[in-house]
């Protein structure tokens, strides 16, 4: 159980300080769960920069982090077009949280945040990569109505993963 309340933690936009905590909880969550090396998202150039690769207009990244100033990220998610899809799909991206911010409802709103950013971005449907051990993670995006389909879309490049998801947006 997280030592923390909700009310401890503010959802926002990453500011280009988020980039280093962000890279650290990409990183640590990724390891935590056997995910690294090639064909997983930890190999991407973005993840030390990911405020930079987020600031086109038709993609969006959120952290959770504590409510003072300057306050400690505990946690980040994002949406944008999925690479090598269809126009109108945008891919939910990079939702990693640190343990201290699991089971605090912050999975549910960082998912409805970025399905409420995707439509506002006019996408249609909303994909996402995981793995089957993330339990928890896929336990909750079938709880947001995303539906497992049997196998990748558009071209990632993230061969490791072993599950998909599509929602309608």
């Amino acid at each position: 159980m997280s030592q923390f309340s909700p009310n401890d933690f503010i959802l926002c936009p990453i500011q280009p300080t988020d980039n280093p905590q962000v890279a650290r909880i990409i990183r640590t969550v990724m390891t935590e769960f056997g995910a690294v090396g090639e064909g997983y998202s930890i190999m991407d150039p973005e993840v030390d920069d990911m405020h930079g690769a987020y600031a086109n207009p038709r993609m969006a990244f959120y952290v959770v982090s504590r409510k003072e100033k300057g306050g400690e990220v505990f946690g980040c998610g994002g949406i944008g077009p999925l690479i090598g899809g269809e126009a109108g799909v945008c891919e939910l991206k990079k939702m990693y949280f640190l343990p201290a911010l699991r089971g605090l409802g912050f999975g549910q709103l960082m998912v409805a945040t970025c399905l409420e950013k995707a439509k506002e971005l006019g996408y249609r449907r909303c994909y996402l990569e995981t793995v089957e051990r993330m339990s928890q993670a896929n336990r909750l995006y079938q709880k947001m109505g995303f539906e497992k389909i049997c196998g990748p879309m558009g071209a990632t490049g993230h061969g490791g993963c072993d599950s998909w998801y599509v929602k309608e947006v």
